[in-house]
């Protein structure tokens, strides 16, 4: 019985007594309503709930008399071994073994699909993170958010949402004009212009476009600019995602800034100008001063913007705004922005934004703002010279550990990284700890094909020793776990939940034996402990894939 089969249970015998006690007047509720969690102590039983506590006032009732009554009628439904009433009106809740236990072979027969939910369908996600400037590696800050963001995006998958993982190419603007500068100065061996990019990856990218474009050095110096800006944005764009696809982050969409500038071919106007137009439409435009001003502080803004200057150029606000509109105009209802440390402006901005182009501002926007991090001993880039590259940290680190470490901390906390701890081969070092989990399961199922030992038989009731108990408890957990991190966006969950089954497994591996001991005949109990064994390491399985870390199967 997993957690969704007993809040039914409990919504069945609640009913008659409401009617009971609330005559004609209907139960308004359904079983996403009925909190269960775990008891502290687990000899109080394998759930607890306070929906007595909670509903006692509305049906007019002492909530201990009320749990009491609840306790009666689960006493009576099949898998439920006791059900008792605890301190003001606490109802616990003890599975039967086999009930409990019916949970390992679900699991397995379930694969790759245990854990995921409907918690999130009919949502239509757009999830934009990273969205680094082309001109230069991608460094730590960016690295952080490609593992929360895809970690996220994941578990939105998971739960059952229409993702789109989104990287806005920032190749529009005066950036880009001093990334082609630097480009030139380098190919000609001059000096770093003022305010240009330094660091020998500049060098690099001057000889692939000399030796690309034989005639540089002979063009005109225009036509000098706007081959370097060309070139080199193509050089860096493939450069960002080759080191994201080694770190097992793909995007669904690279989004380019130009697309919003670009007027049509009929000389139609850009997105940028039809965005004015379209919020004018919604009443939240207004001209002062000859310019052109959208009236964000009406959603919470602490100023109005300006969306075109007084000598018509568009302002930042302008992009953001085209934007915005253009991700609902491609059928995606909920946006959600991953930002840095330094883009806390946004939020009202993005939030103000949403309100002008009249969807809800806190439905159909998301902003989250990421913390800094930093790893000791880390070397600044000698490409570079002055950040820590991902593809430094993920050659030092590897991937596992990087994506596991910087997704296993809530994105608002600053997070430093041990990386002598990372290295470790111990216990001591999270996703060792856990993957190491993962290959126990595989190590104990070929050891007990080697011994005989199969999943020829199960008999769930067998699994009655406390560190089973424990084990099957966690394991009901994760699906709701899974869903509960997507909702909340927080894929740190998800770690800290495989660290503590990591820790259940390997405390009941200390305690039940799958393979019988010397001369002891196979029994069921070791077959159905195989089915226990296998279940645990799909869980891991699939929780790590869901963070996109690997799961060796040897270590």
């Amino acid at each position: 019985m997993n957690p969704e089969a007993l809040a039914t249970a409990i919504l069945t015998v609640l009913a008659p007594i409401a009617d009971e006690r609330r005559p004609g007047e209907p139960l308004a509720l359904t079983a996403g309503d009925i909190v269960l969690e775990r008891p502290r102590n687990r000899e109080h039983g394998d759930w607890a709930t306070n929906v007595a506590m909670r509903l006692a006032k509305q049906f007019g009732a002492n909530p201990r008399e009320l749990a009491q009554q609840i306790a009666d009628g689960l006493g009576a439904v099949d898998g439920i071994a006791e059900a008792s009433v605890a301190g003001p009106g606490f109802l616990n809740v003890r599975l039967e073994a086999g009930a409990a236990g019916a949970l390992a072979k679900v699991i397995v027969d379930a694969a790759e699909a245990y854990g995921r939910n409907d918690s999130q369908t009919g949502r239509s996600i757009n999830i934009e993170f990273v969205s680094a400037n082309p001109t230069g590696p991608l460094h730590i800050g960016h690295t952080r958010w490609a593992a929360l963001g895809d970690a996220i995006a994941r578990l939105l998958d998971a739960s059952g949402a229409t993702v789109a993982r989104e990287f806005y190419i920032n190749d529009a603007g005066a950036q880009m004009e001093r990334f082609a500068g630097s480009i030139v100065a380098a190919a000609q061996g001059e000096p770093t212009p003022e305010g240009g990019y330094a660091g020998s990856y500049i060098a690099d990218i001057a000889q692939r476009v000399l030796a690309d474009r034989p005639d540089f050095l002979s063009l005109e110096q225009s036509e000098q600019l706007l081959v370097a800006r060309e070139l080199g944005y193509q050089y860096q764009l493939a450069e960002q995602k080759d080191s994201l696809a080694k770190f097992n982050v793909v995007f669904d969409v690279w989004f380019s800034e130009r697309v919003l500038h670009a007027k049509g071919d009929d000389g139609a106007p850009s997105l940028v100008d039809q965005a004015v137009d379209r919020l004018r439409v919604q009443g939240h435009v207004f001209d002062q001063d000859d310019a052109v001003w959208v009236r964000t502080t009406d959603f919470g803004d602490d100023k109005d913007r300006v969306i075109r200057r007084s000598n018509g150029e568009y302002t930042y606000f302008a992009a953001d705004a085209a934007y915005y509109l253009n991700k609902g105009d491609r059928g995606f209802e909920h946006k959600i922005y991953l930002l840095g440390a330094d883009h806390h402006g946004y939020v009202h901005r993005l939030k103000a934004l949403a309100g002008a182009a009249g969807d809800d501002p806190e439905k159909d926007v998301e902003v989250l703002i990421g913390q800094l991090v930093s790893v000791g001993g880390a070397r600044l880039s000698k490409r570079a010279g002055n950040i820590i590259e991902m593809d430094d940290l993920r050659e030092w680190l590897g991937t596992d550990a990087l994506r596991y470490s910087l997704e296993r901390s809530p994105a608002d906390s600053p997070l430093s990284l041990d990386p002598e701890l990372l290295q470790k081969r111990t216990n001591d070092n999270p996703v060792f700890y856990v993957q190491y989990a993962h290959a126990r399961t595989h190590n104990v199922a070929r050891n007990a094909a080697d011994s005989g030992v199969d999943r020829s038989a199960f008999a769930p009731e067998l699994l009655t020793h406390e560190t089973e108990s424990a084990l099957l408890g966690a394991l009901q957990e994760f699906p709701r776990i899974v869903a509960f991190a997507a909702e909340v966006r927080e894929p740190h969950r998800v770690a800290r939940y495989l660290e503590e089954l990591a820790g259940l497994y390997h405390r009941w591996y200390d305690n039940c034996r799958v393979i019988p001991q010397g001369d002891d005949p196979i029994e069921d109990v070791h077959r159905t402990r195989l089915w226990l064994n296998d279940a645990t390491g799909q869980v891991l399985r699939n929780g790590l894939d869901l963070l996109g870390v690997s799961a060796p199967e040897r270590m």
